[in-house]
C-alpha cells in the first residue's frame, strides 16, 4: 500500500470544518438518542451530495433526524408524505391560472428545498418516483418547459417501511442506484429508550421548538470543499474497485453458494460513491486521508442495495448483506 502523505496540520477550510462537524454532532444528540449510525449517515449525504435511503419500521426518529440537520444548518426543510395519488406535480411543481393577470404563474413544489424528506417513498407510483430522477441527479426540475435550479446544498432522505407492502411500489433499479447511502435504522437500546422517556418527561421535545442553527449553508459548502479535497491512495481507490468488481465477478471470487445468489452486481457508480463517501467519513472522524476502515465501515450502506439479488436469495431470505461480507473477505485489505 502506498503511504499516506506526512501528517499535515488542517488548513483554516479543514479547522473550520471539524469545528462544524462537531457543534453538528451536539444538536443532533441535543434532539435525538442514539441514532450514531444514522446521524453519520446524513452528514455524509451533506457532505458529498449525495442522497440517503432510510429503512426501518415507523417511530424510530427518522423524520426528526431530518428536521433538526435541516435547522441546524439553518437550511430550508420540507416534508413530502407518499402516497399513491401523489402526482409528480405535487412534488416538482406546477403552473397554475391567475385570475387577476389573466395568465398562468409557476408555483414550485417542495422538492425546491435544500432537505427533503420523501416518507415512505413506496408508496407513491413509479411514475411520481421518476419525477425525482431528475431532481435528484441534475439538481434541477422542468415545469413547461423551463428548467428551475434546486438549491444547493441539497439532500434527499427517503423512508420506506420494510413490513407493511400493501398499496407499495418497489423502487426500480434506477431509483434505487441515485441513492448514495442505504441506511437500515435500528431499534433503540432499552437505555436509550428509558433516556427518551426521561426527556420527554423533563418537556424536552417540545415539537414547537426548533433547533437553533450552529451552522450556515456556507458552512456546508466549505464542508463539501474540504472533503474533495481528502487524500485518498491509489491503492485504496483500487481496494474499493476491487470490492465492487467482486459482486460482477462473483463465480471466480466468492464461494459458490454465495454467488449464485447474485444476478447483478453493482456498477462503476458504486465504487465512485464509496471513494466519495469514504472521504467524507475520514472528514467526520477528523482526518485528511482516508483510511482502508473507512472503506470497510461504508461498504453495507454503499454497495448492497445496488446488488441485485435472484429468486433463490428471495426465497431464503437472504439480503445483500451477505454478499458485502464475503466480499469483504475475499478482497485484500492494502
Amino acid at each position: 500500500m502506498t503511504a499516506a502523505p506526512a501528517p499535515r496540520r488542517f488548513d483554516e477550510d479543514a479547522q473550520a470544518a471539524q469545528r462544524v462537524v462537531a457543534a453538528l454532532t451536539e444538536a443532533f444528540s441535543a434532539k435525538v438518542v442514539g441514532q450514531e449510525h444514522l446521524r453519520e449517515s446524513l452528514l455524509i449525504g451533506l457532505l458529498t451530495g449525495g442522497h440517503v435511503l432510510l429503512e426501518s419500521v415507523p417511530g424510530l426518529a427518522k423524520t426528526t433526524a431530518a428536521r433538526v440537520i435541516a435547522e441546524a444548518i439553518d437550511g430550508q426543510f420540507r416534508r413530502i408524505q407518499c402516497t399513491p395519488d401523489l402526482l409528480p406535480s405535487d412534488i416538482i411543481g406546477t403552473q397554475i391560472y391567475d385570475a387577476a393577470t389573466a395568465s398562468f404563474v409557476t408555483q414550485l413544489g417542495p422538492v425546491h428545498a435544500n432537505i427533503v424528506l420523501l416518507d415512505e417513498i413506496n408508496r407513491s407510483s413509479a411514475k411520481t418516483q421518476s419525477a425525482m430522477l431528475e431532481a435528484m441527479e441534475e439538481r434541477q426540475t422542468t415545469i413547461a418547459g423551463t428548467v428551475y435550479p434546486i438549491p444547493e446544498p441539497f439532500l434527499v432522505i427517503a423512508t420506506q417501511n420494510p413490513v407493511d407492502q400493501e398499496g407499495t411500489y418497489e423502487l426500480s433499479e434506477a431509483q434505487t442506484d441515485r441513492f448514495l447511502l442505504k441506511e437500515i435504522v435500528r431499534y433503540p437500546s432499552p437505555e436509550q429508550e428509558v433516556e427518551v422517556l426521561t426527556r420527554r418527561d423533563a418537556g424536552l421535545y417540545d415539537r414547537d421548538r426548533a433547533t437553533t442553527p450552529v451552522a450556515s449553508l456556507d458552512d456546508i459548502r466549505r464542508l463539501q470543499r474540504v472533503a474533495r479535497d481528502v487524500y485518498m491512495s491509489r491503492d485504496l481507490m483500487l481496494y474499493a474497485s476491487r470490492l465492487v468488481g467482486v459482486t460482477r465477478d462473483a463465480a471466480n471470487y466468492l464461494p459458490s453458494q454465495v454467488a449464485r445468489l447474485i444476478e447483478y452486481g453493482a456498477s462503476p457508480r458504486a465504487t465512485i460513491a464509496l471513494c466519495t463517501s469514504a472521504r467524507a467519513l475520514a472528514v467526520l472522524s477528523g482526518r485528511n486521508h482516508v483510511l482502508p476502515g473507512d472503506i470497510a465501515d461504508l461498504a453495507h450502506r454503499v454497495v448492497a442495495h445496488r446488488v441485485i439479488l435472484g429468486f433463490e436469495a428471495a426465497s431464503a431470505g437472504v439480503t445483500a448483506d451477505v454478499v458485502i461480507d464475503a466480499a469483504l473477505r475475499a478482497v485484500r485489505v492494502p
